[in-house]
């Protein structure tokens, strides 16, 4: 008898939770390799592979099926966008108002929608879109074996399927965080205006003098790093998809979720280091 048999007879009950270690560790180690292959391969999408990321970033960006028929991805963060953001002027109002200061409602928007609130919404959008459409995909194509296809007939199928889909998302997230950023804004200003009916002068002013330009920047260097985190996460959960079409739904929730998780530590870690002894704020104006 070999010493695992001997372990799952006399200690079933390690011996079970001692292989549920081993495969966890197997899985990080296959991930971990995964993605680095996934990153080497970008110099092989961008130069073998130009025509299936540029139809990659139309898929993402117009979307496709019945995400096209309501504008796609930029109308799903856009709408997500002004919904949080205008969550955030009611809010903060409310609570500034409460101690006399609610001209400073648009220092909120400047300042918070810019550092966290964008950026957090952006990571559940994209997660929500363009990142378990990956996962859909792909897990499509393993499940009728069309990736062993691509093999067979000798095209790397990582840099094909998983890198242009990564070198995409992060292409299509600047102009879509764009629209994001500026809807944000928009709507803030709106339901502070519109419908608490504070000036628009006293608005502004405050919003300008609290607006940093600069970390308008550092937000999108935050997204852009977050939604390669979500593109990997995504497109190994799909590229690794087993158990016909219910295993590849189980594979979106999996990847949803993970890659969710993924993000807000994304975002906190590198929020920390952007703005975590940062000197530019002065409570002024």
């Amino acid at each position: 008898m070999t010493l695992n048999q001997v372990l799952h007879q006399r200690f079933p009950r390690s011996a079970h939770r001692l292989g549920d270690l081993r495969s966890g560790w197997r899985r990080l180690g296959d991930q971990t390799r995964f993605y680095c292959q996934t990153l080497r391969s970008l110099v092989d999408a961008f130069t073998h592979y130009k025509a299936e990321i540029l139809r990659q970033v139309a898929a993402m960006s117009l979307g496709t099926g019945s995400l096209a028929v309501i504008g796609g991805t930029a109308a799903v963060v856009g709408f997500l966008t002004m919904s949080t953001s205008g969550a955030l002027a009611s809010q903060g109002y409310n609570q500034l108002s409460q101690v006399g200061v609610e001209a400073l409602n648009g220092f909120a928007s400047a300042f918070v929608n810019t550092r966290l609130v964008t950026p957090c919404t952006g990571a559940v959008a994209f997660a929500a879109t363009i990142g378990a459409g990956a996962t859909a995909q792909l897990g499509a194509m393993r499940i009728n074996e069309e990736i062993d296809a691509l093999e067979v007939m000798g095209i790397r199928t990582i840099a094909y399927l998983a890198s242009t889909r990564l070198a995409a998302g992060v292409i299509v997230v600047v102009p879509l965080y764009c629209v994001a950023l500026l809807l944000g804004y928009y709507s803030g200003e709106v339901i502070t205006t519109a419908f608490y009916g504070q000036s628009t002068g006293v608005y502004t002013h405050y919003f300008d003098t609290f607006f940093i330009p600069a970390d308008a920047l550092r937000s999108f260097l935050v997204t852009v790093i977050e939604v390669a985190v979500i593109m990997l996460v995504h497109t190994y959960y799909g590229f690794t998809a087993s158990g016909g079409p219910a295993g590849v739904g189980e594979a979106v929730g999996r990847a949803t979720r993970t890659s969710l998780i993924a993000a807000v530590f994304v975002i906190l870690f590198v929020t920390l280091a952007l703005y975590g002894q940062t000197g530019t704020f002065n409570f002024a104006g």
